[in-house]
């Protein structure tokens, strides 16, 4: 018989907020949704100088008013005079406002220590997994015998693989090495590739960095032995780095694959084919909502290039108020601008926040027995390794659920924390884990921590 699947979490998360509004008695007075990250739906509040420049692009008379900013009045006003009609309803170009490309591949461009960005290859798009996919429809072949494969992390984000999957491909899963701080390592890469064998044919590897759900940031070193495999085996590189703005780790440091593949120089910089993701609804805007992403392409042959300029055009453009938010994000306030002290002191917030919480959620999950957990580096989320008692794996199977699903599905009852399986993002066969989004306010984090600490305790008690 089939076992339930992660949704049976979501309806019945849903099924008790329900009962909470009823007035029904429980040991907790709200759901804490940890599942999904979005950091607004957790209590992060919005950057004001970006919520404002959105509300006066909205609602123009506000840029001729002395309600917000000087600043924010200025850039609104700039942005209108880049929208067609002086209008966010409008269409814009296919890759987007074309001043607003210009100015994220300034971004890229400094981002990079000056490594050379051109604003023709670079496509906004409703969100980077959009992008992904596009990228995706072009790299596999749903006809094609064998089929097309994509080597891919574990852990990884499911979505991506879900998407390879439905669009006929095979997902060939490479291991990353937990006790190492999830490091990625070439040798199983190669082990991955080799098991691809009579399977399929592999086009393609897929990165994220930094991790998710695996809070790992990786370094220069890794990342010129991931290149250097890509060019031998001949595959296209797709970097995810959604979360490049989110590196907690003192030592770690974000670097994006565009950057080291050109600082390697030729011939690798002229050869491998990459395509590098960023959005607007991770890191420290988490505006999820607008869904505004942008992907950036590197070495492509011309004729893909048209193909997907074609891809990207069935959709006429994405929402002008996620590029404006685009915009926004890789153009923020400067010192000396007038919204500049309150922005600054709205990202310090976060990044202390974030700092705080994965300190604390390092410290109380190795405390407890059954709980084992990386340092998390970078990213949004945890991924702790679970290791249950004999009998809770047994009751799990007569529940027809997987542990992992089995112990979320407790704790949700129990304490009110809607956690995510590990299942559902692919780590190591014969390891548990649950994943959460870190990026909540600190007052929350400690109230989870503090009933997850309760639950776990008389849950490894009761099935000792």
């Amino acid at each position: 018989m089939k076992k339930l699947d992660s949704t049976v979490l979501a309806r019945r998360a849903n099924q008790i907020k329900e009962e909470l509004r009823q007035k029904l008695r429980k040991p907790y007075k709200r759901v804490i949704d940890l599942y999904w990250g979005d950091p607004h739906a957790a209590g992060v509040k919005p950057l004001s100088f970006v919520r404002q420049v959105l509300a006066a692009c909205l609602y123009p008379d506000l840029v001729n008013s002395n309600t917000l900013p000087v600043d924010v009045r200025q850039r609104a006003q700039k942005l209108l005079g880049e929208c067609a009609g002086g209008s966010v309803g409008s269409y814009t170009a296919t890759a987007g406002i074309p001043e607003i490309v210009h100015r994220i591949s300034e971004f890229i461009t400094k981002r990079d220590g000056g490594a050379p960005s051109d604003p023709k290859n670079i496509y906004i798009s409703p969100g980077s997994q959009w992008a992904l996919r596009n990228i995706l429809k072009v790299l596999v072949n749903s006809q094609a015998s064998p089929r097309t494969g994509v080597l891919t992390p574990g852990p990884c984000y499911p979505l991506t693989n879900f998407t390879i999957e439905g669009l006929g491909g095979v997902t060939v899963p490479y291991c990353l090495s937990e006790e190492q701080g999830w490091e990625l390592q070439v040798e199983e890469l190669h082990r991955a590739l080799d098991s691809a064998k009579g399977v399929c044919n592999p086009v393609a590897l897929y990165v994220i960095n930094p991790g998710n759900p695996a809070g790992y940031v990786q370094s220069r070193k890794t990342m010129q032995e991931v290149i250097r495999f890509a060019s031998e085996k001949r595959l296209f590189l797709l970097a995810d780095e959604v979360y490049q703005e989110c590196v907690h780790g003192e030592k770690s440091e974000f670097l994006s694959y565009k950057r080291v593949l050109s600082e390697m120089g030729p011939p690798l910089s002229d050869t491998v084919e990459l395509a590098s993701f960023h959005s607007a609804s991770k890191g420290f805007m988490g505006e999820c909502g607008l869904r505004g992403g942008y992907v950036e392409l590197v070495n492509l042959d011309p004729d893909v290039m048209k193909c997907i300029y074609k891809l990207f055009s069935t959709d006429s453009c994405a929402p002008v108020l996620s590029q404006i938010a685009l915009d926004l994000m890789t153009s923020p306030p400067q010192p000396g601008d007038p919204s500049y002290p309150l922005y600054s002191e709205e990202i310090q917030h976060i990044k202390t926040m974030m700092v705080h919480n994965v300190k604390r959620v390092f410290e109380v999950l190795n405390s407890l027995p059954g709980f084992s957990c990386q340092p998390v580096e970078g990213g949004a989320f945890a991924f702790p390794r679970l290791h249950l008692p004999p009998k809770a794996i047994q009751k799990a199977k007569e529940m027809e659920m997987e542990t992992d699903l089995f112990y979320c599905m407790r704790l949700l009852e129990e304490t009110g924390v809607l956690v995510q399986p590990g299942m559902e993002n692919g780590p190591k066969e014969g390891t548990l884990h649950i994943r959460f989004c870190i990026m909540t306010p600190e007052d929350t984090m400690e109230e989870i921590l503090s009933r997850l600490s309760s639950f776990h305790t008389q849950f490894m008690k009761d099935f000792s």
